[in-house]
């Protein structure tokens, strides 16, 4: 009788552990995102004290017990008005340090927008690959998991070696989006280079499940130098037709205006723009309010600058990366979350 009592008592607690809660701890980089990802998941941040000492050391203190958790970083690497790309990526690696250290059964970070990840090669004889040096420096801090959003190449996920990696992909938040409006005229993807045209395959792909037909056109560019675009020629026809022009990363907007000129020089009706992360630096917001860009449609992997144009709209991920979330903590499949069919939903869990 005593050994069924133990045996019973022991099932219990195994049923209870499975059952028991994970925890979102933020950073400082994009805590706005970071509460929309807890309410999709009706639960609340833990709190976590990030500050700097005097000297602008980066200070970290869990103030809730976290031994044996299932625990979520979210952390953007990005800068923003207060502090730097580099701020908040040693904030990452110090929440993960601190967790690890405090006995978690397992970390993982959320990395809506992986900073550095465009030094991807060497591009000098004496120059690092950045993008796989800092996938070493979490894999160093002890990530179990990372979770990404539209890595700005896929090869990124090769450079860790030890912690495994899931991309999420920002097409079907966008989709949607283009799918609700009603006016769309002939719709023509427009990849601004040839390495950028299976993402723009993939949003066709997306807006034919909404029974939208749309075409493909390419733009072709030559550079000046790193970061100089002398002409683009496209390849593909846009004449009297709405086209959406795809990419990941928006950074000074100089190549996206480029394009759009290009685009309305041969014939575009209206142009528009998704881009995942809206980096948006230097000349950038008043080049897109300047330029014929119909809109620009950018998520919240980076949070908004102030004095946005009105031609710049931002959607959430929040409800994708916390479908994510869930999935992950329960073991589920996530490839749910790659499909672009009407009846797909994002985070819809109690």
């Amino acid at each position: 009788m005593r050994t069924v009592l133990l045996l019973s008592l022991f099932l219990t607690s195994l049923c209870n552990a499975s059952e028991s809660p994970f925890m979102l701890f933020s950073g400082n980089a994009n805590p706005e995102l970071s509460q929309a990802i807890a309410d999709c998941l009706h639960m609340e941040l833990s709190p976590v004290t990030v500050s700097k000492f005097n000297d602008q050391e980066i200070k970290i203190n869990a103030e809730e017990k976290v031994r044996n958790q299932d625990v979520f970083i979210i952390q953007s690497i990005c800068s923003t008005d207060t502090a730097s790309v580099n701020d908040h990526l040693m904030e990452l690696y110090l929440l993960i340090r601190t967790m690890k250290r405090s006995a978690v059964g397992s970390v993982t970070a959320v990395i809506p927008y992986y900073g550095y990840a465009r030094q991807d090669r060497k591009t000098e004889h004496r120059s690092p690959i950045s993008a796989s040096d800092i996938a070493m420096l979490i894999e160093v801090a002890g990530a179990d998991h990372v979770l990404c959003v539209d890595l700005h190449c896929g090869q990124i996920q090769g450079f860790f070696h030890q912690t495994n990696v899931d991309n999420l992909i920002a097409s079907p938040i966008f989709v949607r989006y283009f799918a609700s409006k009603t006016d769309l005229v002939n719709p023509v993807v427009v990849s601004p280079d040839a390495g950028g045209v299976e993402r723009a395959k993939k949003f066709i792909e997306g807006l034919s499940w909404h029974g939208i037909d749309a075409g493909l056109a390419i733009i072709v560019k030559q550079r000046a130098g790193a970061g100089v675009v002398d002409k683009m020629n496209l390849v593909g026809d846009v004449t009297g037709c709405d086209a959406i022009i795809v990419d990941d990363i928006c950074d000074t907007a100089g190549t996206l205006v480029k394009a759009v000129e290009e685009l309305k020089m041969d014939g575009a009706r209206r142009i528009f723009a998704c881009i995942t992360h809206p980096v948006l630096s230097g000349p950038a917001l008043q080049r897109i309010a300047d330029s014929s860009l119909t809109e620009l449609v950018v998520t919240d992997t980076i949070p908004g600058k102030k004095g946005m144009p009105s031609n710049i709209v931002q959607l959430s991920i929040a409800p994708l990366i916390a479908e994510a979330i869930y999935r992950i903590h329960n073991g589920e499949s996530i490839s749910h979350l790659f499909t672009y069919g009407k009846e797909t939903q994002f985070c819809t869990h109690p």
